[in-house]
């Protein structure tokens, strides 16, 4: 028997809110794929999305952006739901939990505590992680995350406890010294003989210099490389789609060749 759809009130956040709730236990106890679902089955799908939303975020396209938001906050809905069936917590708890740890997080706004900057208030909620148990400024890095993120995390949690360089002039040397080490594993006559192993984490720590210096500088690594993939692949599609026009392969032209569709992609 169809179910009356929950009534949408535009301005009102809490009936939105008790509507996502709504729909999401009607489709856990009547649809058979909902049904399913469990935690771990969500999980590949949750990662998806929180991606999709990156994209509509670097594209700029605030419609995408809502619908990705949509997307997200339905998967967190529906692991509340699926833990309030073990009577492990409810969403209740979850949306109670980070409400609390806000406040705790923010003396200076829910406190008496004073603070000059932002670089104070990061360096406050890393103090009150280790004080609520964390035996590690790092400990709340995930593990899973992708490596170029990971660093960028690492290195701000390094320096909210003060562990950081004076200024950028000092990183941009450390990049320099980085580069030199990356470029003498190479300076070798017989290629036969270079240690890759040696190579790859001097190559490491240069990009790992290379990130520190994008965090004094305000770059967000991970967007400006995926930025640059962006153009690459709209600049690549380009130069396939003029080959096509001319009846050409790409394997079959010359680097020459392909160099001038690939100057007047970069024109666009």
């Amino acid at each position: 028997m169809p179910h009356n759809i929950p009534p949408f009130t535009a301005a009102d956040p809490f009936s939105a809110f008790l509507r996502l709730l709504t729909v999401l236990d009607t489709l856990r106890t009547e649809c058979p794929w909902d049904k399913k679902q469990t935690m771990e089955s969500l999980r590949h799908l949750t990662i998806e999305e929180t991606y999709e939303l990156s994209d509509a975020i670097l594209e700029g396209d605030l419609e995408e952006v809502k619908k990705e938001l949509g997307d997200v906050m339905m998967h967190l809905v529906f692991y509340a739901r699926i833990a309030s069936e073990t009577n492990d917590f409810t969403i209740v708890d979850v949306l109670n939990s980070v409400c609390d740890k806000l406040i705790s997080r923010h003396p200076h706004i829910y406190g008496d505590v004073e603070v000059q900057d932002e670089n104070d208030v990061k360096r406050n909620w890393e103090k009150l992680k280790l004080k609520e148990g964390n035996k590690s400024v790092l400990a709340g890095v995930p593990a899973g995350l992708p490596s170029l993120v990971k660093a960028s995390r690492i290195q701000e949690k390094a320096r909210g406890v003060g562990f950081d360089w004076e200024d950028k002039t000092q990183v941009w040397e450390k990049v320099e010294e980085e580069l030199q080490e990356f470029k003498d594993e190479f300076n070798v006559t017989d290629t036969a003989n270079i240690d890759i192993e040696k190579a790859e984490g001097e190559f490491g720590d240069l990009l790992f210099s290379l990130i520190n210096y994008a965090r004094f500088i305000n770059i967000n690594p991970e967007n400006a490389l995926e930025k640059t993939n962006k153009k690459f692949i709209k600049r690549f599609q380009y130069l396939e789609g003029k080959a096509r026009e001319n009846g050409k392969a790409l394997q079959d032209m010359t680097l020459a060749e392909m160099d001038v569709y690939w100057n007047e992609a970069k024109q666009l």
